[in-house]
């Protein structure tokens, strides 16, 4: 018999693996980045992103994909 405190650990890495696959069904890679402050203002300066939002992660990401999108001419 299993203790509590191990079920949470098992969810949580049965629901990371569930969510990994899934991503890679879809063709998607999921990647942790580094971007520069010059970066960000670059994001700014082609208005993706308000200067207000830079330090919002989730701006950031969404600036980025809109970069992405914009450059690599992927339409979802």
């Amino acid at each position: 018999m299993s203790s509590p405190a191990a079920t949470p650990a098992r969810a949580t890495a049965a629901e990371r693996m569930r969510r990994h696959r899934e991503r890679r069904r879809d063709g998607l890679r999921c990647l942790t980045i580094e971007l520069r402050e010059t970066e960000i203002d670059a994001l700014i300066r082609k208005e993706l992103l308000k200067s207000g939002t830079r330090n919002d992660p989730s701006a950031i990401i969404d600036a980025l994909y809109a970069f992405l999108d914009r450059t690599l001419d992927a339409t979802p």
